[in-house]
């Protein structure tokens, strides 16, 4: 294969640098960006409203488009230029959130244009996430993928650091301030993401799987043409197109490794999204205002960022699928750890382990989904992706919200958490080929880096 050769060029391997900081950098202004957006929007809907109801509603919000565009969303990332979409989608946040940032400064006190607004911004990111999230494979050789994900995942991490604690800051001097701010960071991002280029294994390999699925349909059209008197002439193209779009659920519900690990975080974290309600519990439980909120949500991105560096110092690559269960049963413990305590300083910590734990399940299953799924497929595999994540974080934070209304905020955290430890125990009896995994797939015969001696 010319892969080897041709990556060893040096014009490649700086094209390859290139494209790699370009992509980090756009994932880092986008998600800062929208991390901060979050914070800011959760804190303005609980001042207006001081309802847990109102911010599981924001989080059903920010979900819905995800839900109700997978079809479209996924088919377009892998029929047209990923990089393209991905800098559309993200004008056309900024331009959502410039709208929030007027509202916010004419003072206006009903929630209803907030989540009219916050729908619209769903949709626009709902066309952009499985692109950039397909993206990182594109510009590295597939050897390098698992490299390139733990740095991916550094950037996001770092993001959920220095977000929420820019919207927290900026919430304080003025409720305007931290929308005009992502509006600039989101189409700066717009702008990077032109820089990136695809990796030339990744338009080799792109190009042989277009070749076989034609192939592929070429065979199904023939025989179907067989049929008796045309009647199938009339049936195949629009079923053709139905059958490209759902490809993405279909591939994943074959596919036990993928199917396990995505229903696993999808319901660990939508029992366990205690995130949701940070804002009830800084100001009711731990009487912090908006700058102490920021520093809560910062938790998170210090957590993960710390089991990032770890992980990028110290790859996993043994004992895949046991570290992946350990990981989310850890996540559920400092859920409720989360919920019983009064203490900001215990809070904080407890944020900083559960999305420590969550780090680790992040980079398993962004490190499975690209070696298993074919490059003409990960559009459409990630846009159904996304919508199981989305259900994890903004279905769960009505979930929460729901709760939080019903049971206050702390039994409503406490429960979840509870709830992640029982669904950790029964997806490892559910789905045993996942929690036996031992290396990443695909990788098993890859020959050791310098820096792998010991890590077994």
């Amino acid at each position: 294969m010319a892969t080897g050769p041709t990556s060893s060029r040096p014009e490649t391997r700086g094209a390859e640098s290139r494209s790699i900081v370009a992509l980090l950098s756009a994932m880092f202004i986008s998600a800062s960006a929208v991390v901060a957006l979050t914070t800011a929007l959760g804190k303005q809907v609980y001042d207006l409203t001081g309802s847990e109801l109102a911010l599981g509603l924001l989080g059903l919000a920010e979900f819905a488009p995800n839900a109700l565009l997978v079809l479209v969303t996924g088919t377009l990332a892998d029929r047209y230029d990923r990089r393209r979409i991905v800098a559309l989608s993200m004008l056309g946040q900024s331009l959502v959130v410039a709208g929030l940032a007027w509202y916010a400064a004419s003072g206006g006190t009903s929630v209803a244009p907030i989540f009219v607004l916050v729908v619209l911004f769903g949709i626009a990111r709902a066309f952009g996430w499985p692109a950039l999230r397909a993206l990182p494979p594109d510009v590295v050789a597939r050897e390098r993928i698992p490299w390139l994900t733990v740095r991916s995942s550094a950037t996001f991490q770092g993001a959920m650091i220095v977000g929420p604690i820019v919207g927290g800051f900026l919430y304080a001097a003025d409720v305007a301030l931290p929308y005009l701010a992502v509006a600039v960071l989101v189409a700066a991002g717009a702008v990077t993401v032109s820089f990136v280029s695809v990796h030339p294994s990744a338009e080799t390999e792109r190009a042989a799987d277009e070749s076989d699925e034609q192939v592929t349909a070429d065979a199904t059209l023939e025989i179907a043409t067989e049929a008796t008197d045309g009647e199938s002439a009339v049936r195949v193209p629009g079923g053709s197109r139905l059958r490209e779009a759902v490809a993405g659920f279909v591939f994943i519900r074959r596919e036990p490794l993928l199917l396990g690990a995505v229903t696993l975080d999808l319901f660990a974290v939508l029992f366990g999204g205690a995130v949701a309600l940070l804002p009830a519990i800084a100001e009711e439980r731990l009487g912090v205002g908006a700058v102490g909120l920021g520093w809560l949500r910062a938790a998170i991105g210090i957590g993960a960022a710390m089991m990032t560096l770890f992980l990028a110092w110290r790859p996993l690559r043994r004992r895949v699928g046991s570290a992946l269960f350990v990981a989310v049963a850890v996540f559920g413990l400092g859920t409720i750890l989360l919920g019983i305590t009064t203490s900001f300083a215990i809070a904080f910590a407890a944020l900083v382990v559960l999305s420590a734990a969550d780090a680790i399940s992040v980079f398993i299953r962004g490190t499975l989904v690209p070696l298993v799924t074919p490059t003409r497929m990960r559009g459409r595999v990630l846009a159904f992706e996304m919508v199981f994540i989305g259900a994890s974080n903004e279905l769960g934070a009505f979930e929460s919200g729901v709760a939080g209304q019903l049971l206050g905020p702390a039994g409503a955290v406490v429960l979840g958490g509870a709830a992640t430890l029982v669904i950790a125990v029964l997806w490892a009896a559910l789905f045993p080929a996942l929690r036996l995994v031992d290396r990443f797939p695909g990788l098993e015969a890859a020959p050791a880096t310098p820096a792998a001696p010991g890590s077994g």
